[in-house]
């Protein structure tokens, strides 16, 4: 956490007052994992740093999909585990928005806000909702938590790999699958939907054109 530390100490000589941590849902829904331990010990310092602060908990973003961008545009498919079970992913501009009402209107000093999309969404769903964005089909092959986790524990390593599968639906728990209305308290607006999140960047799931 030294670079975590050294950004809040340059922040105090700077003059900042309210700092806005964006740290993850998992602190809460799943505390035992070591990132969510590491999110948590970030905090921590967040709060401990005599500066004003909020502390933002976002579940999965709706821009993780774009992990599945490179298949759908060569091979129209996408090949993920827990093709049915929903969470409500978020999209990054309501972490954005959340994060500008936090640092610019009263309030929010000392406070933590859990933050979803307004409904749960499976990655089904998420790929027919791309598929529509796109305006081309792409099909979804349902893989096993084994070999979903082969795939990412080259590039992650054993244990994340592992902790990212529990979060996105080898592990749910009632907290992590429920829907807050966050977002709109916050900001005045409603959640973005994913449906939203797709059709702004339906580019990314085209194959180039020459």
């Amino acid at each position: 956490m030294g670079v975590e530390a050294d950004l809040l100490a340059a922040a105090r000589q700077a003059g900042v007052e309210h700092v806005v941590l964006v740290s993850s849902i998992s602190v809460q829904t799943h505390p035992h994992l070591r990132e969510a331990a590491e999110n948590r010990a970030g905090e921590r310092l967040v709060e401990d740093s005599g500066l004003g602060w909020t502390i933002l908990r976002p579940t999965q973003f709706a821009s993780n999909a774009l992990r599945w961008a490179e298949g759908v545009r060569e091979h129209g498919s996408v090949r993920v585990p827990f093709a049915d079970i929903g969470l409500p992913a978020v999209h990054p501009a309501d972490i954005a928005a959340v994060a500008a009402a936090a640092l610019t209107g009263p309030g929010h000093d000392g406070r933590t806000y859990a933050l979803t999309g307004p409904a749960r969404i499976t990655p089904r769903e998420q790929v027919a909702a791309i598929a529509e964005a796109s305006g081309r089909p792409v099909a979804l092959v349902e893989i096993t938590r084994a070999e979903a986790h082969r795939r990412m524990a080259a590039f992650l390593g054993d244990q994340t790999a592992a902790a990212v599968l529990d979060l996105t639906g080898g592990d749910v728990n009632d907290e992590l699958a429920r829907v807050r209305d966050t977002v709109s308290q916050v900001t005045g607006a409603p959640a973005r939907t994913f449906r939203q999140w797709a059709q702004e960047n339906a580019a990314a799931f085209r194959p180039a054109t020459s």
